[in-house]
């Protein structure tokens, strides 16, 4: 309804510019100007098929283009190419070493990670918590928890302050801030967790920043290592190559991994990356298939606007014609009026789609919105050629007609 009424708006405003605007001397922009405003004229059907369809079209390539980059320019230039998981305890170091001898040309990240579930938050039940539906998994079933001395790499303490290393108070927990700001929670509040069957109380002590986008560890939850001192755990670890120019041989290790260490879960990063991509295609592919489905739609109702027009087209050329206009003149003042017309609308249906493509990506979504303008303008300059085309394809066969049948009729 928003559309229909600025569309209106905008052919009303052309027109009314169309009519104050200065008459030119040579005949075509002539033409091709009182055309614009005159009665009866084209330009409210044609500013409406044609302004639908570009704002529809450019807003689906802004959300293409911006869902194509959150998926694959933000990732990491250079990701993991494993990671690897429940390594137990007491294997930790022979592992370590078993990587570095495999592939040297890599570097091995290791943390301890256990399994725990939140039980209450703020003194509430986690069952009787309201929480976002954004934010209501953390609460569901078991999570990857850890501790550590040091803030993980690719976090940033926000709000609080972090442990001393040698820290041996009550228990403590940093929590990621995008997370406690949905569930309503920050420093100082208080939730339990349980571990190994055991209930554990820890106070909320900072709040941080996690870039999940580097695909290296990273945890909704790490607590000071005093609260898990002596508890059975097993280690989560990532190798990644030192350099671009650096080539880890993914098969021999995942080969020697399982003969050495069979009860440890190898993930090829690659093979998720691969999956990412798969659905980033098929994304692209649904999307464009929308468009053309907008596309058609809008040439139907552009079609269809320009064959209403066809017996006040048949009149002027008739008219025209009779008083010496040749072909070649007649086509220049309607190529005129329809480039002007197309223009205007797609300078609209870019603004417009734009912003709804903005809207949709920030508040729908939940991304960033990156300016992408180049399908967008692909999308415009389109429209500008489809108007010029058909509506010049409706009128050549007008133009060719004899006026001495009409005349006898007008």
């Amino acid at each position: 309804a928003g559309a229909f009424l600025l569309l209106r708006l905008v052919a009303l405003g052309l027109m009314a510019l169309a009519r104050r605007l200065p008459r030119p001397r040579r005949t075509a922009p002539r033409l091709a100007l009182a055309n614009i405003h005159r009665p009866g004229a084209l330009t409210p059907s044609l500013v409406l098929s044609l302004g639908l369809g570009v704002t529809l079209l450019v807003a689906l390539a802004m959300i293409d283009a911006n869902i194509r980059g959150q998926l694959t320019r933000a990732l990491p230039a250079q990701a993991p190419s494993f990671f690897f998981l429940d390594i137990q305890n007491g294997e930790a170091g022979r592992f370590e070493a078993f990587l570095a001898r495999e592939a040297p040309q890599g570097t091995v990240d290791r943390v301890p990670m256990m399994r725990g579930r939140v039980v209450s938050l703020k003194g509430i039940r986690a069952s009787d918590y309201k929480a976002p539906e954004e934010a209501a998994w953390v609460l569901e079933g078991d999570r990857g928890i850890t501790y550590a001395a040091t803030p993980p790499e690719g976090s940033t303490v926000v709000a609080g302050e972090w442990w001393p290393a040698d820290y041996a108070g009550e228990p403590l927990v940093s929590f990621d801030r995008e997370l406690a700001q949905e569930l309503d929670l920050a420093v100082g509040d208080r939730l339990v967790v349980n571990v190994l069957g055991r209930n554990i109380e820890a106070r909320i002590a900072n709040l941080r920043t996690v870039e999940w986008r580097t695909l290296g560890i990273n945890f909704v939850m790490v607590f000071s290592p005093n609260t898990f001192a002596g508890a059975p755990h097993t280690h989560l670890a990532t190798l990644t190559a030192n350099g671009a120019g650096e080539r880890i041989d993914e098969g021999a290790v995942m080969r020697t991994l399982a003969k050495e260490f069979p009860m440890v879960t190898s993930v090829r990063v690659r093979d998720a990356l691969d999956a990412v991509n798969d659905v980033v295609s098929q994304l692209a592919v649904a999307v464009r298939a929308a468009s053309s489905v907008a596309l058609a739609a809008s040439l139907l109702v552009l079609g269809g606007a320009l064959a209403a027009g066809h017996q006040a087209r048949l009149h002027d050329a008739v008219v025209l014609k009779t008083l010496g206009a040749t072909r070649a003149r007649l086509i220049s003042a309607f190529s005129l009026e329809y480039g002007a017309l197309g223009i205007a609308t797609a300078i609209f249906g870019f603004i417009a789609g734009t912003i709804s493509a903005y809207v949709i990506v920030t508040r729908v979504m939940r991304l960033s919105f990156t300016f992408e303008p180049g399908g967008a303008l692909v999308a415009a300059l389109l429209a500008i050629v489809v108007t010029i085309g058909l509506g010049l394809a409706g009128t050549w066969r007008i133009l060719g007609q004899k006026p001495a049948p009409y005349l006898r009729n007008l």
